[in-house]
């Protein structure tokens, strides 16, 4: 078994083939969580993993780079995340300063506005965040610790697609949060050692397809097929074989996301 999770088989990318690759998927042993980037999407990937009696499930939630598009509205992703016990998580949320020009403080203010606002939202559903972060690590962890020291929060989660560096990994793992790995890691060595220190249990897989694919496959659309790649390469950094990696990281989504096997 094998466990994609983080996954985008709801966005417009897959609209004509979405259930041919998840019919694949299931077929080799493959689950997933179809992850929302705003309401529209969320919705979607609700109404996907609904099709699936397991195997596929969803995560709801309003991505930072949304923020200006899309008032967040708390009732509705409630009433998403309440009304079906396919949605795993909250997600995916947190903060992307990658295309903030000029340092612009009320965009950076309204990401953390809504980022706390879906942290409440975890908190009353007691459900994981998949958590975006990009050239926002810093910001991401202080607003976590004001969670847990202020409001003595038993948050979980996984830090989806991480590209930090050493310590600021070592602060999300001693917030007790997992570290989700994609594609990103196949193109250079440059995370082999994050990749080797980290402990296998607290490591997930995941594609972000349609994007990220990873080496061989880097360049194409991606597919939740393809996570068996980026097993490969923590397999080669930590000098395990890719089914120990592959058994593991599925273990660590279905305890993290309380799925039933």
């Amino acid at each position: 078994m094998i466990f994609d999770s983080h996954a985008h088989l709801n966005f417009k990318a897959f609209n004509n083939d979405y259930p041919k690759i998840i019919k694949k998927c299931l077929e080799e042993n493959l689950w997933l969580i179809n992850v929302g980037s705003k309401y529209e999407t969320s919705q979607r990937a609700v109404e996907i993993a609904s099709e699936y009696e397991k195997g596929v499930w969803a995560a709801v939630g309003l991505h930072p780079i949304h923020v200006e598009d899309e008032v967040f509205n708390y009732q509705k992703y409630l009433a998403l995340a309440k009304n079906s016990d396919k949605v795993a998580a909250i997600g995916e949320t947190g903060l992307d300063y990658y295309r903030i020009t000029n340092n612009e403080l009320g965009i950076k203010n309204l990401q953390k506005e809504v980022f706390k606002k879906q942290i409440e939202l975890a908190m009353e559903l007691n459900k994981p965040l998949i958590i975006h972060c990009r050239n926002a690590y810093d910001d991401v962890i202080n607003i976590l610790n004001s969670y847990f020291l202020i409001h003595n929060s038993k948050l979980k989660g996984v830090v989806h697609c991480f590209s930090g560096n050493a310590q600021q990994a070592k602060q999300f793992l001693d917030l007790g949060f997992y570290l989700g790995f994609t594609g990103i890691i196949t193109y250079t060595s440059g995370y082999d050692a994050i990749v080797k220190d980290t402990p296998l249990e607290k490591i997930l897989i995941e594609t972000d397809c349609p994007y990220l694919a990873p080496v061989p496959r880097r360049g194409q659309r991606n597919e939740p097929i393809y996570v068996k790649y980026t097993a490969q390469k923590i397999a080669k950094s930590r000098n395990l074989p890719v089914e120990k990696i592959a058994e593991q990281t599925f273990r660590n989504a279905l305890r993290l996301f309380k799925i039933k096997s």
